[in-house]
């Protein structure tokens, strides 16, 4: 049989952890492991969330057998030549996660596979496209008929990365009532505000309810220290904007989960302490949390599929804090000496147009979680956490609202299905 090559093309952190990792695994499930028969290469385009380490996690999932960084991705496009010059199967499939979905069609025209594109929310090319696997099926209720065909709807992709590591337990436990997970986000526009601030809350509800407990699941893209950078005075003079007298980085004795690795926690001035929960993905103890702290982004999807309630923060103290837009604005955004400006102007139109903001709000198109936006203080927010700590009945309303609204599972085997198909029309 000829060998077969199936190129991932995907680009940010969120999608390379949550789309690229459970279908590589499902694919392999349904292909096998022969790599002289069938071999995986993941190559990234570039993305104004990126940290540079996609590269590396991606060359870390074992089911993967080579990756190429999004600094080679323009030459390839035009080229269609890798930066090391990779060889190429004649038989093959582009299977698209994340990026533009024009880019697949390009690059399979150039290959001559077939192609597959994985839609949240947007379908595009339909012509040019040979199959797509969409999250729900409104992203299919405006396909002309003779291109419904090519369409299944396979569920929602992040749930599936979720559920296939969580252990069994973890999916059916209670939540503690006492843990608060806090996700402040991965760049540094985001942890500007949201370390001292989220600190600052998790003070204010500590002095109210000694018991609680706080964690915060440090992203794959971002290292203890660099995190802590953000809750020291000296370094980050936001801190004095939310009152908030500062954390250090120490270590822990403790063990975890089994692991006689020392812990390292952030502990801040009134001696509250914050564990740093380093394994990735952190799903098994955000299902633990009771509520979270985090901003806007990939996390509220992630914490939306595990049915996790959460206060989503939009601290506007730094106009131009948020750059990560996609297209023209995240360009605009991140120029050299004028993206600042641009940054201000272009934050400043969306708070006046924003809409929901949260992915469980926007699968639901009405807020079902609480998303506070403006010149955020941490006793208001405060004062909302212990609210809902003391009334749990709130809490498990919005986990019935996040599970109603979550997609199928499934996802990951489902494209792997239609990858397999898209295979045999080639022999």
């Amino acid at each position: 049989m000829t060998p077969v090559d199936i190129l991932i093309l995907s680009n940010g952190p969120g999608e390379i952890t949550t789309w690229v990792r459970p279908v590589v695994t499902a694919l392999r499930e349904k292909l096998g492991n022969a790599r002289e028969q069938v071999r995986i290469s993941v190559v990234l385009s570039p993305c104004p969330n990126a940290t540079g380490k996609e590269t590396a996690i991606a060359l870390s999932y074992p089911e993967v057998d080579r990756v190429q960084g999004a600094e080679y991705f323009w030459q390839f496009l035009v080229w269609g030549k890798t930066h090391d010059d990779w060889d190429w199967s004649s038989r093959g499939v582009v299977v698209f996660l994340g990026g533009d979905q024009i880019f697949p069609i390009i690059i399979g025209k150039k290959l001559r596979y077939r192609t597959v594109v994985y839609a949240e929310w947007e379908a595009r090319w339909h012509n040019l496209i040979d199959r797509f696997g969409v999250m729900k099926p409104k992203v299919a209720e405006k396909v002309l008929p003779k291109y419904a065909h090519k369409f299944t709807v396979v569920g929602d992709l992040m749930l599936e990365a979720q559920t296939s590591l969580l252990t069994p337990d973890s999916q059916l436990s209670t939540p503690n009532s006492l843990t608060i997970g806090i996700l402040p986000g991965s760049k540094a526009a985001k942890l500007t505000q949201g370390v001292p601030l989220t600190l600052a809350i998790a003070e204010y509800v500590h002095a109210k309810i000694p018991q609680t407990k706080f964690v915060i699941p440090v992203a794959p893209t971002l290292d203890s220290q660099t995190l802590a950078s953000f809750a020291n005075p000296q370094k980050n003079p936001f801190t004095k904007t939310f009152s908030f007298n500062g954390a250090e980085l120490i270590s822990s004795d403790e063990n975890q989960e089994k692991s006689t690795s020392k812990l390292n926690i952030l502990k801040t001035t009134t001696g509250l302490t914050v564990e740093l929960w380093r394994e990735t993905p952190a799903y098994r103890i955000l299902s633990h949390c009771c509520i979270c702290l985090t901003t806007v982004g990939a996390n509220t999807a992630e914490l939306g599929s595990l049915g996790v309630p959460m206060i989503v923060l939009l601290p506007t103290q730094q106009l131009d804090a948020m750059r990560s837009w996609d297209g023209l604005p995240g360009l605009l955004a991140n120029l050299p000496g004028v993206g600042t400006t641009f940054a201000k102007l272009i934050n400043w139109i969306f708070l006046r147009r924003k809409g929901l903001l949260a992915w469980p709000n926007i699968w639901a198109q009405a807020e079902i979680v609480p998303e506070l936006v403006g010149k955020l203080q941490p006793q208001e927010v405060g004062e909302m956490v212990l609210d809902l700590l003391a009334h749990p009945e709130k809490l498990e309303q919005m986990r019935t609202n996040l599970r109603s609204v979550r997609g199928e599972s499934g996802a990951a085997q489902k494209i792997a299905q239609i990858v397999d198909e898209e295979i045999q029309k080639q022999e």
